[in-house]
């Protein structure tokens, strides 16, 4: 065989220091000391033209005019366009009251028998990898108060125990200024209820936002010039807008910590909202005191927030990640009517309702496009989230899943996706995600293999397996660990050539510490040559790539991803280590 040239590249990022010493090893089951084959000029090296092929899977949810879902529909039914031309949808997969439909001629799933135990003890694994529910419980505590989560908290727990399936898998996250994973992807609902609990003595901060706005509302109305008033209003929107920036990044870090994950994928957001229009409300006060004599209404416009909101929405399409938003807040009161926090207010007639209105439209706003833009659903102006709720696991249970080729790949532009019915039925609502990114190649292999790593997901057609090596201390308090992958030749497609067969292999490795400080992603290209007289035997045996990584001591995982480029086929496994004693 021909072993790839050796590579060394060290990159240090956060808590990780992840060093790659690259050497491949020959066709027999343990590293020879000689390569079988010497390595061959580089005018030899290996160009094999090959055709990659993606399915773009669109969940679309078809209601009539009361919200309950429309069942029995058919392929030929719907009709998909991408950026306004029709493509031919070529897989079909149908829900109904959370069971799959099988389509006309299609036979039934098959279960395997195993010797000595009986059918009916067997598990009856129907659902396919690419259409299982994994649901991220997403409880923004920064942005919440109190009393609004904890009585969210209570619909949700009951709707976990009823409505998560035992093929379903849901994670809790909490953002507190920073992400935690509370709860890591399980199907324990039980689990994630305990934590549900616990949440509700931990302090939510959201207090602190309306303490804030309070705060500068009752400075403008003290203020005695319109310069003082604008500096309250913009220092109260650099604030706000410094951490939204921040509760928008914590989203997107879930949203593509996701997208390496197959199936359908949802986020059940939790929020009093987040201002569409950072400090529009605040900005309209100065105007209402000061009237023409203040140009505030304009100076509010650069807090715009909506093109972030676009590319989180654009980014979860591309992930195939839907959001469903909950309105913690509820039935909304203005906070001009409190007589605990009554102020004198804006001078205008009636302008502290209006500020009071402009605010709660501005943080609705937002839920509803995270939701809208992504085919969910959102929960508003309701102190019961429980018939929400139910809605929501209607989605879950009964959905049409369509599938088409398109005719590009890896190109990285923005498509848009319509699906409609052939016959139009005006009491029919379809709701689904409004597009997608396509991904190059090494996007979707860096997603899988972080994928991999933070939710020690395996999808292994492969047959890869990895094993850790001898580690060697060094001086500077770093080891150096040797990561084996072990790759039967047989699964892979080799191409005859006059020097023999040969495949093309790329390997992608990133690792994790117990801090979650994560290394890139790094890829290496792995060439295989086996000569022709000894295909048969290598058919038999392993390709072994050995990977040596610089890491710090302590508990990590690395993950590891191998893709075949010629079959268009990839592995991606993970594996823990405690680095050090």
């Amino acid at each position: 065989m021909k072993p790839d040239r050796n590579h060394s590249v060290t990159r240090r990022l956060g808590g990780v220091l992840l060093g790659l010493a690259l050497a491949a090893a020959a066709n027999a089951a343990d590293p020879p000391k000689k390569p079988a084959v010497p390595p061959k000029p580089e005018k030899d090296e290996l160009f094999i033209d090959t055709v990659n092929v993606s399915v773009v899977n669109v969940d679309v949810y078809v209601t009539d005019s009361k919200g309950n879902p429309v069942p029995k529909l058919t392929k030929g039914d719907f009709e998909i366009f991408e950026n306004g031309k029709p493509v031919e949808i070529t897989n079909f997969y149908a829900v109904e009251g959370g069971k799959a439909i099988p389509t006309e001629g299609e036979a039934p799933p098959l279960v395997a028998v195993t010797p000595g135990v009986p059918a009916a003890a067997l598990p009856q694994l129907t659902v396919p990898e690419d259409q299982r529910l994994r649901l991220v419980i997403y409880v923004d505590n920064f942005n919440l108060q109190p009393f609004n989560r904890n009585r969210v908290m209570r619909d949700l727990r009951a709707f976990l125990g009823q409505h998560l399936g035992r093929q379903d898998q849901a994670m809790l996250v909490t953002y507190d200024r920073e992400l935690h994973v509370r709860v890591p992807f399980t199907s324990d609902a039980s689990l994630i209820a305990t934590r549900l609990v616990e949440l509700e003595k931990i302090s939510a901060q959201g207090v602190h936002g309306a303490s804030e706005r309070r705060d500068a509302l009752q400075k403008i109305q003290d203020s005695r010039s319109v310069g003082e008033a604008e500096s309250y209003a913009r220092t109260y929107a650099q604030s706000q807008t410094n951490d939204a920036e921040f509760t928008l990044d914590g989203i997107k870090d879930i949203v593509n910590s996701l997208a390496g994950l197959p199936g359908r994928k949802a986020i059940v957001y939790v929020s009093d909202g987040l201002q569409m229009m950072v400090g529009q409300d605040v900005y309209y006060a100065v105007h209402a005191k000061y009237g023409e004599q203040t140009t505030a209404l304009t100076e509010g416009m650069q807090y715009d927030m909506s093109r972030r909101f676009r590319e989180l929405t654009a980014q979860a399409n591309a992930n195939r990640v839907t959001f469903y938003t909950i309105d913690a807040a509820g039935l909304r009161t203005f906070s001009s009517t409190d007589a605990s926090v009554q102020g004198p207010g804006p001078t205008a007639p009636g302008s502290a309702q209006l500020i009071d209105s402009m605010q709660i439209q501005n943080l609705q706003s937002t839920l509803q496009t995270l939701a809208e833009d992504t085919g969910g659903q959102v929960i508003m102006n309701t102190n019961s989230f429980t018939l929400g709720l139910e809605k929501m696991a209607r989605d879950f249970g009964s959905y049409y899943s369509l599938g088409y080729t398109p005719p590009h790949y890896g190109d990285g532009r923005y498509y848009k996706i319509d699906v409609r019915l052939k016959k139009k039925n005006k009491e029919m609502k379809l709701r689904h995600r409004e597009g997608y990114r396509d991904k190059s190649t090494e996007s979707r292999m860096t997603d899988g293999t972080l994928a991999a790593l933070k939710f020690t997901f395996e999808d292994n057609p492969l047959g890869i397996t990895v094993e850790l090596g001898e580690m060697q201390p060094r001086d500077d308090g770093f080891f150096l660990v040797p990561v084996i992958v072990r790759i039967p030749i047989g699964k892979l497609v080799l191409v005859p050539r006059e020097s023999g067969n040969e495949a093309k292999l790329r390997l992608f490795v990133s690792a994790i510490d117990s801090g979650g400080n994560t290394s890139d992603v790094q890829q290496v290209p792995i060439p295989i040559s086996v000569p022709r007289d000894k295909l048969a035997e290598a058919v038999n045996k392993q390709y072994v790539y050995t990977v040596t990584l610089l890491m710090r001591g302590g508990d990590q995982r690395v993950a590891v991803g191998v893709r075949d480029d010629i079959a268009a086929q990839a592995s991606f496994v993970s594996r823990g280590v405690r680095v050090g004693r």
